[in-house]
Order: structure tokens, then sequence, then C-alpha cells
């Protein structure tokens, strides 16, 4: 009998032995992880259609429970790009309570999915899917940021990519060029910064940078293009300390129900709650190889989902485990998911304090942000890589891109797994193989048989059919096509199963429907050597009621022994 699943966050397991030394670089890993969250919380509160009071306490109040909670000791969560595209839809169909409701369901499939111990199947999702949705995520970040990068001014930007972009070409006119100037400026020093020290943040450079030279030029000069140069206090109000808990508002409409309004929710739910739960075990797959360590996948999932149920009473907007930051956690010395607590106190004593300061950010250089976020998102050398591999994983890909950038995550998901199950069906088609035994059987090249000396014989009137591979629903119409287009009517059909790891219920209908059809026709049907687990599975079917246990043979000699008894 196997454990049951046990929820043991992995803060609680770091407490013991946890000395003054670890806490010190815990310390200095969670200030600086921290530092670098300002930014990219802002950014993403606001790019997801919210406001950047949303994105630092999504960072704040999910980085602290996915720390105290999770089945890591490195990961850092928060709000990340993968779900900008996502809410923002979901805030245009349904309203912030709509993704107030979503985001709550998602957070409770997390913790079904954790509790239900599937943390280790939601990695087996194909990789060309999770470049292909990751590449389309990062083109529609970029193209949602070009307003703001060219400073166009347009206030209603078109919602689907096409429509978007045929828009910005018919601006070009509108580009405000001191805009774009503080949108170059902040993206050449978040490229470069790196190059002088890989200690400090660039986008937190280009933020101080580009906000004191928009203070600058706006209070010494004159100039009509710097005065029209738009920051984040032209557009949103920042309140000084944690917005209060409140519940969702369920403004229904005539003939509108709340359990209609979350049957609609549900997709894009679900796409959340995998997205998240792909998103940030894959994170602590990558960090387990850095510190050599081992995560626990189920506990993580319900430390997620826990945040992503709670954060959504404070305004806040999805979250789940961010690879970038935690992965400036792990290079500045965090080992314990205290540093992951010290990054949340950061952002809360940023969002208590400097309020005012985050307000003067310019939006271009926000922007610029979000452009260096795309590039490392898009995996373009992986798609170039990916190009080299077999055609249909690259046909899963593109679609799956293509789905992303024109329609929606939600379907280029669902299109894209549909696609690679089919494909891995196929493949695993034709990787089985039927061979037609019909006048002897060299022992040589065999596992099963008994002598060694000479070939067996096969008794005239018998033929040998031998299955290598899975019997399930991909093969068994491949049998059945093979036996009718050899036209015979033997006396005894043998099939060899003991290279049958594992037969599903069309490939046991299958072959009832065999046995009968065959018993009608005269022929008998015996199976030599199949595996115990095949045989439990038979039994469990009621198949001894089609085929009766002495003509289930271990080996072929018995089989064969047992049709030259039935063809005399």
């Amino acid at each position: 009998m196997k454990n049951k699943f046990v929820f043991q966050p992995t803060f609680f397991k770091c407490l013991k032995g946890y000395n003054g030394k670890q806490f010190s670089t815990d310390l200095m890993a969670g200030i600086i992880v921290g530092i670098v969250a300002i930014p990219l919380a802002i950014a993403f509160g606001i790019a997801s259609g919210v406001g950047p009071t949303e994105g630092l306490v999504t960072a704040i109040i999910a980085g602290f429970l996915i720390s105290l909670l999770g089945g890591t000791k490195v990961q850092i969560g928060g709000p990340t790009g993968a779900f900008i595209v996502i809410i923002y839809g979901i805030i245009q169909q349904h309203g912030l309570s709509g993704l107030m409701i979503a985001t709550i369901m998602a957070g409770i499939m997390l913790i079904a999915m954790g509790a239900l111990r599937l943390g280790t199947i939601i990695k087996f999702v194909p990789y060309p899917v999770i470049v292909g949705f990751t590449g389309g995520i990062a083109l529609t970040i970029f193209s949602t940021q070009m307003n703001d990068f060219f400073g166009l001014g347009i206030t209603d930007v078109p919602a689907d990519f096409l429509h978007k972009w045929w828009c910005y070409f018919q601006h070009t006119g509108d580009i405000n060029w001191w805009s774009f100037g503080i949108a170059l400026m902040s993206l050449l020093i978040i490229i470069f910064t790196p190059k002088i020290s890989s200690k400090i943040p660039g986008s937190l450079v280009a933020i101080i940078v580009a906000t004191l030279a928009v203070w600058l030029l706006d209070e010494f000069t004159a100039i009509e293009g710097v005065k029209s140069i738009s920051t984040i206090g032209d557009l949103y109000t920042l309140p000084q300390g944690m917005p209060a808990p409140s519940l969702p508002e369920m403004n229904l409409k005539e003939g509108e129900t709340i359990l209609g309004i979350v049957q609609s929710l549900f997709p894009a739910a679900f796409t959340i709650a995998i997205l998240g739960a792909i998103e940030s075990l894959l994170s602590a797959m990558v960090v387990d190889g850095v510190i050599g360590d081992k995560h626990d996948s189920n506990t993580e999932l319900i430390g997620q989902g826990i945040a992503n149920v709670v954060v959504p009473f404070f305004g806040g907007i999805p979250a789940t485990g961010a690879i970038a930051r935690t992965m400036t956690n792990i290079n500045n010395g965090g080992r314990t998911p205290i540093a992951g607590i010290i990054h949340a106190v950061v952002l809360l004593l940023v969002l208590l304090f400097l309020g005012k300061l985050v307000g003067m950010i310019p939006m271009p250089c926000l922007a610029a942000v979000l452009v260096m976020v795309a590039y490392n998102m898009s995996g373009w050398k992986t798609f170039v890589s990916l190009a080299k591999n077999p055609k249909s994983d690259f046909a899963v890909l593109i679609t799956t891109f293509i789905l992303t950038v024109v329609f929606d995550l939600t379907i280029a998901i669902e299109i894209g797994l549909l696609m690679a199950v089919v494909l891995f069906l196929k493949r695993t088609t034709e990787a089985v193989s039927i061979k037609v035994f019909q006048k002897e059987i060299d022992p040589n090249a065999e596992t099963d048989v008994q002598l060694h000396e000479e070939k067996l014989n096969i008794p005239d009137g018998t033929e040998v059919y031998e299955i290598d591979g899975p019997y399930f629903f991909g093969i068994a119409n491949k049998f059945d096509d093979l036996m009718h287009s050899l036209g015979n009517k033997p006396k005894v059909r043998i099939i060899r199963m003991r290279k049958v790891p594992f037969i599903d219920s069309t490939g046991i209908h299958n072959l009832e429907s065999l046995c009968l059809q065959s018993k009608r026709e005269g022929i008998q049907i015996v199976l030599s050597g199949v595996k115990d687990s095949v045989k439990k599975t038979l039994k469990k079917a009621g198949f001894n009621k089609v085929l009766s246990d002495e003509y289930i043979c271990s080996n072929i000699n018995e089989a064969l022994n047992k049709a030259a008894e039935l063809c005399k």
C-alpha cells in the first residue's frame, strides 16, 4: 500500500538546524530579489490591465505564502509574464470581479491537483507545447507595449493581435520621440547593466535613471514632448498601505446566475491553474539541479493554490513561481524559504513608504522592462533548435504559437496538447510491430522457448502471430486488418503476447471479438507468453468467459503442443 500524501511545507523543515550564518545570506538574497521584483511586479500589474498596486500586492502576499507553504527551498512567487495575456482577456470579458472568481477557482484546482498527487503528471506536458505558448505569450506582451514604448497616445488599443498592429501602423505619425528616447535609453540600460555588474538589476537602474531624467526635463524645461510623457501616477492612483480585503462584486445581468458565471469562467480558471502548475514546477525542476535538492511537487501545488485563493481578496492577480527571480535568489545565496519571505517584506515596505516615488516612473520605461521580459521569454533559440527536430514536433510548436498569438492561450494549450497526444499515439502505433509465422520458429531468436537445438515446426493448420508492443486501441485495428488481409482460415491461431507490456479496454474488446468470430468460423485462439500484469487485466475484465485458461499458455512450446493436439 502506497504511503498517503502528507502536506509538509519546506519552510518548517528548514527551521531545524537553522542558524545566524544562513539567516545573513538569506537576508541579503531576500533584499536583492525584492529590489529586482519591484519593477517586474509593477510592470506585470499594469500590463495585465489592473495597476501597479495590484502587481505589488500580488508579489507581497503570494510571495509570502508560496515561500511559507510551498514545497521548494528557494522558489520566489509572484505575478509573471505568462499570465498577462489571459488576465487581460478575462478583465475585458468579465471585469475585475470575474478575474477574482477565476483566480480563486484556479487556486482551488491547484490545491486539488496537489492533494490528488498530480504534481508529477503535470511535468509531462510536451516540450513543444510549452515552448509554443511561451513564445506566443512573449510576442503578445511585446505587442501590448508598443503604445507606451513609442508614446503613440492611443486611448483604446484593440485587444486582438492583428487589429492591434494595424492600429499602431495607422498612428505612426503620432510617435512621441521623447517617449521613444526614454524607452530606448531604458532598454539599453537593461541590456548593458549585467555586462558591468551581474549583481545590479538592470531594470531597477533603468527605472531610477529614466524617472530622474523625466523629472529633471519636466522640471527645468518647457519641451512639449516631455510634458506629454505618461507616468504611473498620471494613470493610476497609488494608495498608501495594503488594500483592505473585500469580496467580489457580483453585478448580475438579467437572467444571469452565479453558477452561469462560474461555468463561463471555468476554461480560463483551468488555464490559469495548468499554466501556474507548469511554470512553477518547471522552475522547481531547474533549481533542483542548481542547488542539488529535490522539491515536493504536490506540496508546491498546494502552496501555490492557497496563495491564489487568498490573493484575489486583496485585489491581486494570479501568481506562480518565477524562474528569473528564483535564480536571482539562488545566485545571491538564498537557500531557504526565509529569503522569499524577506523579499515579500521588502516589497511591502516599498508599497507602504515609496508610493509617491513609484507614481513618478515613466510608462515608456516600464514598456522597455516588459519588452526585455518578452525577449527573454521568447526562446527564439529553442525555436531554431526544434526546427531541426522531427517535423511533427515543430508543427505542434508552430500551431501552439500561432493560436496563442491570434486567438488565446486556452485554445492554444487545448489544440497543442491534442496534437501532441495524437502524434504520440501515431508514433506508438507505428512502433508496434506484428509478425506472422506460418512454417517454423527459430529458437535462437526467441526467449520463451524451452529447447534451443533445432527450429520449432508449426503444425499444419496453425498460424502464429506475434505482437511486439502495447496492445491498445491504436494497434487493435491494425492487428485485425492484418489477419483479414491474409485471407487464410487455419484451425488454430496462436497469438504470442510475450512482448505486450499492457492491454487497454479497446485491446481487450478486440481480442474478445476475435475469439468469438474465430469460434463462429471454427478457429481456435491460443494465447502464448502472456505477462502476469496483462493476464491480471484480462481476468479482471472477465476474459475467461470468452477464452478458458487452458488456451492461455505460458510459452510457445506449450502453445504449439496445444495447437498440435487441436489440429489432429
